[in-house]
């Protein structure tokens, strides 16, 4: 479908989301939260994609945040309380994808931005990206993406971003646990591509069962986490490309995956 505010492509098995509304610094209107939305369950859907990326088209922003307009507009607060319901859907399929994604953060990451790269299962950023919670400088607070701060970010480090509303350089974020890479803008695109083709490259049944098993039992208590992890492992032992990674480990050559 014809989008306005993001593009969507798909090759070599990885689907690449950009965000595309550089007027406003990508900000998270909600025509780019529906687009964006839209897209990701295209990606979930089409069997020929194994890969998501998440970028932008804007030289120096992933995005900004959240379109403050939305929230000074006068409408009523009910109305404004049905459009945030758009981030926690939106977090929600990220994790529920069944496809690995990948953040490409070239830019600087703020505000319900960074709650997306958070969704994502990896990011790489370019170094001269920055990381941030300002809201609070504005009278506004993170509470949209606060869940995911806390289950990425140690907590003394998560309340310093969220109260002093200032920004982490990349390699600060990456101490932080927030980053996974940072390399140098010449590198950035390559860094990008090798790990989305990596990821494209493995058993799709597999890495859905994995990554379905990690968000079921992210908030699991630990017992019951163990239960449910050893059935996931039996359900594995049940797939084709179980037998074909094995059998290509012993005869020193690569797996033909069958995604089943």
């Amino acid at each position: 479908m014809a989008y306005q505010t993001i593009r969507y492509e798909v090759g070599d098995e990885i689907a690449t989301i950009t965000l595309d509304s550089p007027e406003n610094r990508n900000a998270l209107s909600n025509e780019l939260l529906s687009e964006l939305f839209e897209a990701l369950q295209s990606a979930r859907d089409d069997e020929a994609v194994r890969c998501v990326v998440l970028t932008s088209s804007h030289d120096e922003v992933f995005s900004a945040g959240a379109n403050l307009d939305q929230f000074a507009s006068d409408i009523s607060l009910v109305h404004k309380h049905f459009a945030t319901e758009r981030f926690p859907r939106l977090f929600k399929l990220i994790g529920q994808l069944g496809k690995p994604s990948l953040c490409a953060a070239n830019g600087h990451v703020l505000a319900g931005s960074l709650g997306i790269a958070l969704a994502c299962d990896l990011i790489v950023a370019k170094d001269t990206a920055t990381f941030g919670t300002p809201e609070i400088n504005v009278g506004l607070f993170p509470f949209m993406i606060m869940a995911l701060i806390f289950r990425n970010v140690p907590r003394k480090k998560a309340n310093e971003m969220m109260l002093l509303g200032e920004r982490l350089s990349a390699e600060e974020a990456r101490e932080a646990g927030i980053v996974n890479k940072v390399v140098p803008a010449d590198e950035f695109d390559a860094a990008v591509n090798d790990w989305a083709r990596r990821l494209a490259s493995k058993s799709p049944v597999l890495t859905k069962l994995g990554k379905d098993a990690v968000y079921a039992q992210m908030d699991m208590p630990f017992d019951e986490a163990l239960d449910f992890l050893r059935s996931q492992l039996s359900l594995a032992f049940t797939t084709e490309d179980v037998q074909e990674g094995v059998k290509a480990f012993f005869e020193k050559r690569e797996p033909a995956w069958k995604g089943r």
